[in-house]
């Protein structure tokens, strides 16, 4: 078995673009996502390390004394930081040019012949990489690797598609590697408690939603769950060996996907003593969020998208906006929190529906809300359609600051007017009587939150003030 150190490769300042990011950018408060993707092939190679940089703060000369460490280094890389990232792979080849390096994640399986972007890239593991690279880890020939892409004589090879995963349970905890190789403190969100832990209990999402990365590039569109049973014993390692993490969130696409499966595993964990949160497409029944509110579920992440019934019909999103009005209501009712995110520049984006969602996300209410641009990665039907029809603008999906610009261009609305709503959004929706008294409320009612949102509220005001300069 090849030594090997599983890398989250230093980029931007406050950037959380890794292995466990949906979107990689740097965000409006400070916020970082486990490393998932490279902390559940760790848990395949005896003895290996996982290293997350930017969590930690690591630079580029804090991480390279590794290089000699080490025999081979599986690197996680983004579409927004692949141009950086290929410049760490060349740094540790030439620390250590016997290395056996390769790269992973959604950009390389969709665009595997970005193993030819730089000599010090040797290989790419396509699509659900776990076992490949656990094979590669043990010394397995390349030519006898489903799922890679690699160079013979300066020529690409690309090999069979590996198989997808079916039975989930043979995944270990990553929650082990969190434990043997993370500080936990490290990981911030701002609407979960900290500490937090997040992991998934299955990949891949049953909705189509056009602009979603991972469910069109590496999860695909059937969820495929661990059992109940496997995700209650990790729920319970993580309390007994992690005993200073405040709540645990189900980091799947959509954890309410199986609303049985839900309800069962909500039952099972609701003795842990501490909360749990999941992400909830908005069209979940009471009977089911009232089993999760029941069981301990404290807040649900929501990807509203956007307050135009046709801008859902032309993402596919597989959502009505009465039946997100009942959900929510029901929500509020059970006294469930929400977190609701929120995209701007979507296909059929006009100054008129930036509006129309902005008075949604203000009658939604949710507890905190997050305001993405769209973003057209590769792989996704949102690229296709952008490339087709002239939308894609030739930069970058985040300035050299690592904050989100806007990508895409249309007719009658244009990139500079969808990232300026994005402020607007942010102060109409924080900036209300209601609003403002219901977060001095919950400062005046915990230390915790006092302490917190003032730090957040510094951060946030300063990234509204960076962001304009950046892009």
């Amino acid at each position: 078995m090849k030594k090997t150190l599983f890398l989250n490769p230093p980029s931007f300042d406050g950037f959380d673009g890794g292995a466990g990011s949906r979107y990689q950018a740097r965000r409006e408060v400070r916020s970082f996502w486990y490393p998932t993707w490279l902390a559940q092939p760790a848990t395949l190679v005896p003895d290996s390390r996982l290293i997350d940089a930017p969590a930690r703060g690591l630079s580029i000369d804090d991480v390279l004394p590794e290089a000699t460490n080490y025999e081979m280094v599986v690197m996680h890389t983004s579409t927004p930081s692949f141009r950086n990232d290929v410049k760490i792979a060349e740094a540790f080849k030439a620390a250590n040019p016997k290395l056996l390096l390769g790269f992973v994640g959604a950009h390389v399986a969709v665009l595997p012949e970005s193993v030819m972007a730089s000599d010090a890239i040797d290989f790419v593991a396509r699509n659900e990489f776990d076992f490949t690279i656990k094979e590669v880890a043990e010394g397995k020939p390349f030519g006898e690797v489903d799922g890679i892409s690699y160079k013979v004589d300066g020529k690409i090879v690309h090999n069979r598609e590996r198989a997808m995963l079916e039975d989930m349970d043979q995944l270990p905890f990553v929650s082990e590697i969190y434990k043997r190789d993370l500080v936990i403190e490290d990981y911030f969100n701002g609407y979960l408690l900290h500490p937090y832990v997040s992991f998934y209990t299955g990949r891949g999402c049953r909705s189509k939603c056009s602009f979603c990365l991972w469910p069109q590039t590496i999860g695909g569109h059937r969820y495929r769950t661990r059992s109940a049973e496997h995700v209650a014993a990790e729920v319970r390692y993580i309390r007994k060996n992690l005993p200073q993490v405040r709540e645990i969130y189900f980091d799947d696409d959509t954890f309410t996907d199986d609303r049985p499966r839900t309800e069962t595993v909500a039952r099972m964990i609701s003795d842990i003593g501490i909360p749990w949160s999941c992400t909830a497409k908005p069209d979940v029944p009471y009977s089911t969020l009232k089993v999760m509110k029941e069981n301990g579920v404290r807040i649900l992440l929501v990807g509203y998208e956007t307050g135009s019934q046709q801008i859902l019909n032309n993402i596919r999103k597989g959502t009505r906006i009465d039946i997100v009005r009942r959900f929510t209501e029901d929500c509020h009712k059970l006294g469930i929190l929400i977190h609701g995110t929120f995209i701007l520049g979507l296909p059929g984006e006009t100054a008129q529906t930036i509006e129309e969602t902005i008075r949604f996300a203000k009658e939604m209410n949710p507890r905190t809300i997050q305001i993405s641009l769209a973003a057209a990665y590769p792989g996704t039907e949102l690229y296709a359609q952008a490339k087709t029809n002239g939308w894609l603008l030739e930069n970058h999906l985040v300035a050299d600051t690592g904050v989100q610009v806007a990508s895409l261009n249309y007719p009658d609305l244009s990139h500079e007017e969808i990232f300026e709503a994005v402020a607007r959004f942010y102060k109409k929706f924080y900036f209300r009587p209601s609003k403002i008294g219901e977060i001095v409320g919950e400062m005046i009612a915990s230390p915790h939150w006092l302490l917190r949102r003032l730090r957040e509220g510094v951060e946030f005001f300063t990234f509204l003030a960076t962001r304009e300069e950046g892009a």
